[in-house]
């Protein structure tokens, strides 16, 4: 069913109306119903041709929506193809649909240098990731080291930046599978959670060395064991996914192959995230303040001031490590600088971590000597 002057009173303005960017109506209303069937679950996605009303102006995204309650929304449709004249759209179910058209917020060149630095930052992110990786694995440490978090926040880190970089790239083709695109979600979903949980396990490990001036009695190091934490750092996110899947079980692969916003379902990924930073930010600021204590305590002892100076610079650049910095994300929509620091800070906690661990960390320096020195020996060419 097609109806005539519709788009007059179901506007395009009704397409992410928290958005200030321009909206057109690019075809009339239609719907699409299946008559005397009891199943309305389609066993494929349904794809129709949609037919301009308006001219289409290249630079601007076209997206198929379909109406819900009181506006347009996204969720279950893609655009297959499009040309001048008509666009071909995708839907996981039938309902009443509509082709819109949204101006881009800046122009398209300025996207593609977006793409282009994210892309840069996350592959740079994840080299130094995987060195942090090897050092940790085969560095020699000291017996009360415990790097159970930074290893499992690294492989957490390389798993989910790889697997949304490979995800952006190929969205064009993997969004057609709807299967594929939800499976992607979800684990998308749980790697990311669970480099918040291992970011916040990291916070609590240095608050506590802080707390102790570097020293954890026998019972703390007995509660926080590796097998404990592993338990706590991929249980909590695990549980997290099962209950979004049983309270929503259609909430993953959206159009970017992501959480949908449906039913507030974007929720269970922002709701432990921001707890998790609002903990991780406290933490930080008690640390702060519990070394800037120790250091007007400890004025006369020159060695000690230089080991708590050191541990200050590692606490400050923790802060990048800890994830603080995705608070930057609610002041992106409207600055390009803020986002622009968005993707190289949150891309690059990897590069500290081996930065902070590894380059800074005088035992493993050496370590880091004694191997060039045997690789030269060895090849003296």
């Amino acid at each position: 069913m097609s109806y005539i002057t519709m788009e007059n009173l179901l506007k395009a303005e009704f397409f992410n109306p928290s958005t200030a960017v321009k909206k057109t109506m690019m075809s009339t209303v239609i719907s699409a119903i299946l008559l005397n069937a009891t199943n309305t679950q389609l066993t494929k996605p349904v794809n129709f041709t949609i037919k301009h009303i308006r001219e289409f102006v290249s630079g601007n995204s076209l997206f198929c929506v379909y109406w819900k309650n009181t506006e347009w929304i996204v969720d279950g449709c893609s655009v297959l193809e499009t040309n001048s004249n008509y666009t071909v759209c995708s839907c996981v179910h039938l309902s009443t649909f509509a082709l819109i058209m949204q101006t881009s917020s800046s122009p398209p060149e300025d996207d593609q240098r977006m793409n282009l630095l994210n892309v840069v930052a996350v592959i740079v992110g994840l080299v130094f990731t995987s060195l942090a990786l090897l050092t940790f694995a085969f560095c020699r440490w000291k017996p009360g080291v415990n790097n159970v978090p930074r290893i499992n926040l690294c492989i957490s880190l390389l798993s989910a930046h790889l697997l949304f970089l490979l995800t952006q790239q190929f969205l064009k083709h993997i969004k057609t599978h709807q299967v594929l695109c939800g499976v992607l979600s979800g684990f998308l979903h749980f790697l990311f959670l669970s480099c918040f949980v291992w970011m916040f396990i990291e916070a609590v490990l240095l608050y506590i060395c802080v707390k102790n001036l570097l020293q954890i009695s026998f019972g703390q190091r007995a509660v926080l064991s590796s097998r404990f934490l592993i338990v706590i750092g991929y249980g909590i996110v695990l549980v997290i996914v099962c209950i979004s899947v049983g309270l929503v079980p259609g909430g993953y692969g959206s159009d970017k192959c992501w959480l949908k916003e449906e039913k507030g379902f974007i929720w269970s990924f922002l709701g432990p995230v921001c707890f998790i930073l609002a903990l991780n930010t406290i933490l930080f600021i008690s640390m702060i303040i519990t070394l800037n204590s120790t250091l007007t305590k400890l004025n006369a002892e020159v060695s000690r001031i230089k080991q708590t100076r050191i541990l200050v610079f590692k606490t400050l650049a923790q802060f990048v490590v800890l994830g603080c910095p995705w608070i930057l994300s609610f002041f992106t929509k409207h600055s390009k600088m803020m986002e622009i620091l968005f993707v190289i800070l949150n891309s690059q906690q990897g590069t500290f971590i081996f930065l902070i661990h590894c380059v800074l960390n005088n035992e493993i320096r050496r370590q880091y000597v004694k191997w060039m020195r045997a690789l030269f020996q060895n090849h003296p060419k």
